[in-house]
């Protein structure tokens, strides 16, 4: 890309965050998400690090300050000031503060749920990146976060994974951030469904074609699976023991490994956390050795593990390249694997508009081009790919990716997700982790 049109690109991207700037906190988007979600603010941190140190750094504090007392980081801190009609389940259905005895006061109120631990990931990044005149305070931003990052790590590591497996246990399709995906639809069809008191879906308000987002009958079951929370007050001991979804998720898992990483990073740089190190150590050792038991040979993919069946989940979609997210493959592995990404069934299919991978391998049945998380090619996962490889010291094929996106993304709208065979954008326009993730693809310029 012309330095010209990267520096156009760049712009372009600045102002989606700036437009969804709520002040100390960003909007998912304009329209569909005007609330903050956490694994977007992990994303949305390393994008905003190259703009500004100090707003990055708010970013991350403040979706901490509705850190849960166990420690758990709310997959969503909703926006008091949205519409109540604007997104649904919105907080009137968590109504957190006072079901749960964990949460945070309220407003503003958050969900029971969680989402990928990416902050860790954010937050050496606003280090590594700050520029010399923020270094004093981006090492003060580090030592504020720092204890918030471990307690949040500790209750996945922990309340997550009783079994010791080092594999993180979701409750939720939505817990994944990859809602509607095959890899769940097989734990969902166990789920039935009991009496749900009437609701609208707001989302499909914000589409043209209703195939993109998740059928009635999946929402049926999200919906109840959250009412089935509530009825535990979130009670971590009474959900493993009846929840009706439990699965070992993959890629939650290999994220949360990346994260820890990223923790003992930020031990390094403070000097300090000398008695932790050896605990976050532990985590890492004990989550490369949870998705290598989970490995299939035949297609070299990770495979989900659903709790109740005790059955692995046969999907090949993005998640199943979890290893590399948690690095350190050994070279015989990582060859495995970059065979399976520039095969057919991903990088190499025939049909893509562009060697970039989608959700869902077109090969899977169940695949849908315009669905969600069922075949469109998702930025962020395309980010995490490409940040993999760099870390996989697969530099050339790390770059190909990463000009690859920037000419697939280079036309604007920063969608949420885009058609693998067309290029068509869909989803939500202005995604604040679409332009983020665009913003730190061009900085490597």
């Amino acid at each position: 890309m012309r330095a010209a049109a990267s520096l156009n690109l760049f712009r372009k991207a600045a102002d989606v965050l700036r437009l969804n700037d709520m002040g100390g906190w960003t909007r998912a988007a304009p329209q569909l998400y005007p609330h903050q979600w956490s694994w977007d603010a992990g994303f949305i941190a390393v994008g905003l690090a190259h703009l500004d140190t100090g707003r990055a750094a708010r970013e991350l504090l403040g979706l901490f300050e509705h850190q849960w007392k166990n420690g758990k980081v709310p997959h969503i801190v909703f926006n008091p000031h949205a519409p109540a009609e604007s997104y649904f389940p919105g907080p009137e259905h968590w109504v957190s503060a006072g079901l749960f005895p964990d949460a945070p006061p309220a407003p503003p109120y958050t969900s029971a749920l969680c989402q990928p631990p990416t902050q860790a990931l954010g937050a050496i990044r606003i280090w590594k990146t700050a520029p010399r005149g923020d270094r004093d305070a981006a090492h003060s931003f580090l030592r504020e976060i720092y204890p918030k990052l471990l307690r949040w790590h500790r209750y996945l590591a922990t309340a997550r994974d009783p079994e010791g497996s080092g594999l993180v246990t979701i409750y939720h399709p939505w817990e994944s951030g990859t809602d509607n995906s095959p890899r769940w639809d097989a734990p969902l069809r166990a789920v039935e469904v009991g009496d749900l008191p009437p609701y609208r879906r707001r989302d499909l308000g914000h589409v043209d074609d209703p195939s993109e987002r998740p059928t009635d009958r999946e929402y049926a079951r999200y919906i109840w699976l959250v009412e089935k929370i509530k009825e535990t007050r979130c009670d971590e001991a009474k959900i493993y023991g009846s929840h009706p979804f439990l699965v070992k998720d993959v890629l939650f898992s290999a994220i949360l490994v990346a994260a820890n990483e990223a923790l003992l990073e930020i031990c390094e740089v403070l000097g300090e956390c000398v008695t932790e190190r050896d605990e976050v150590s532990a985590w890492i050792e004990r989550g490369r050795k949870g998705l290598e038991s989970r490995l299939d040979p035949g297609t070299n993919l990770c495979l989900d593990h659903d709790v109740l069946a005790g059955t692995p989940i046969h999907a090949r979609t993005v998640a199943g390249f979890a290893p590399l997210i948690a690095g350190s493959l050994p070279p015989k592995r990582l060859a495995g694997t970059m065979e399976t990404l520039y095969s057919p069934d991903f990088l190499g299919h025939p049909a893509l508009r562009r060697a970039l991978p989608p959700s869902t391998s077109p090969n899977q049945p169940g695949f849908h081009p315009r669905s969600y998380w069922r075949g469109p090619v998702w930025p962020v996962a395309v980010w995490l790919i490409w940040w993999s490889l760099l870390r996989a010291g697969e530099h050339e094929r790390a770059e190909d990716l990463r000009s690859t996106a920037l000419d697939e993304f280079s036309a604007g709208h920063f969608a949420e997700y885009y058609e693998p065979f067309t290029g068509e954008p869909l989803g939500s326009d202005d995604q604040s982790w679409t332009a983020a993730v665009v913003l730190d693809w061009l900085a490597t310029e």
